[in-house]
């Protein structure tokens, strides 16, 4: 049974050589949405999460709001294990899979056959699984002979395609996403959101950042709003 558990999590990103609360910080901690703080030394953090307790279990599919800074991005990422919190303690159970940005993960001197096992083994497949996804994320992404080129030519609509085909054709128990539907031309979100219904009724968790509130009103259960790195709402949707 998968399950994302957060006991009192803190997540602060240190700005070094950073010698006064400069307008050059003040700035920093406005388009983060964070408080900034000077500590010893020198070094500035600012805290992108603020004491979260969250449990997340099986059958939750969470929309997360907020506006830009507000947290939602640090969230996702501390979830996936790419952050780890100052304070307080994260506990993940299941496979985790993330759609992070255009082209996040993606080796650019790789062919996108070559990133399409990469990254699957990175999310936990064994490379025969890894391999027997290959022809499903053909047909997604629709690269043809671009899948045997490097990455490095692609364009940023193409990266996504890639990569958004990969997280989503293993089907982990989690799924992690952060923005995508706003990516890419309007066939591609189209495709996209199709392909996010087959994925939600196969998944155990899924959780989507977005401004997007009609999104997030078709693809989740519950909505969990972030204001300056803290849960100011939270609430069953469906």
């Amino acid at each position: 049974m998968s399950r994302i558990s957060l006991r009192n999590v803190t997540v602060d990103y240190p700005i070094y050589n950073s010698r006064s609360m400069s307008l050059r910080n003040n700035l920093i901690a406005i388009g983060t949405g964070g408080r900034i703080s000077k500590e010893t030394r020198g070094i500035v953090s600012v805290t992108a999460l603020d004491d979260i307790t969250l449990e997340l279990e099986h059958g939750d599919r969470v929309g997360l709001a907020g506006h830009n800074g507000s947290g939602k991005s640090t969230l996702l990422r501390t979830m996936a294990g790419v952050f780890r919190p100052v304070k307080g303690q994260i506990h993940v159970e299941g496979r985790v899979s993330t759609v992070f940005g255009l082209g996040a993960g993606l080796v650019p001197e790789l062919s996108g056959y070559e990133n399409i096992v990469r990254m699957a083994m990175m999310l936990g497949s064994t490379r025969s699984e890894a391999e027997a996804i290959i022809e499903d994320v053909e047909r997604f992404s629709e690269l043809g002979n671009f899948l045997s080129v490097p990455v490095s030519t692609y364009s940023d609509g193409m990266r996504t395609r890639l990569s958004f085909g990969v997280a989503t054709a293993a089907h982990p128990d989690i799924l992690l996403v952060d923005e995508v539907f706003g990516a890419g031309d309007a066939e591609f979100q189209k495709r996209a959101e199709r392909r996010m219904e087959e994925f939600i009724e196969k998944s155990s968790i899924f959780v989507l950042a977005s401004h997007n509130s009609q999104l997030l009103e078709r693809f989740c259960n519950r909505s969990i709003r972030l204001e300056h790195g803290k849960i100011i709402e939270s609430e069953e949707t469906a």
